[in-house]
């Protein structure tokens, strides 16, 4: 869990970096923005859960990876959806209120990729004794 919890951290600081870039920083619209940071927090995650996270489990697979892109993807529509009712729905639309809504949805998207990677796509290595 501390693991996932440091790779989720840094896809999180990454999620938040890209987001705050193309939304602020060059004004993309909202959604664009919030889809865009969370596709690439989902590639950085992927290397850092492959990588360093779940090193110890099964090995890489065309299995794995389709699964995690598509839990991944399921998550991406799971952030933005969240976020849509948040900046639009709630009216959380300035800088400071587009980034909790932000922060809300990665908060309640993460809940589902944690059990999924490490359910799923992240499989524990069965030894034989």
């Amino acid at each position: 869990m501390v693991k996932f919890g440091a790779v989720g951290g840094s896809g999180i600081a990454v999620n938040f970096l890209v987001f705050n870039l193309l939304l602020h920083g060059l004004t993309w619209a909202p959604m664009a923005a919030t889809v865009i940071a969370s596709c690439v927090a989902m590639a950085s995650n992927y290397l850092g859960f492959r990588f360093f996270a779940y090193r110890d489990r099964a090995s890489r697979t065309r299995r794995q990876i389709a699964l995690f892109f598509a839990f991944s993807g399921i998550g991406v529509i799971m952030e933005s959806a969240l976020f849509y009712v948040g900046y639009h729905g709630l009216g959380m639309d300035t800088p400071l209120g587009s980034n909790l809504a932000k922060a809300l949805s990665i908060v309640l998207a993460s809940a589902f990729r944690f059990l999924v990677y490490r359910t799923w796509v992240f499989e524990q290595v069965k030894h034989s004794r």
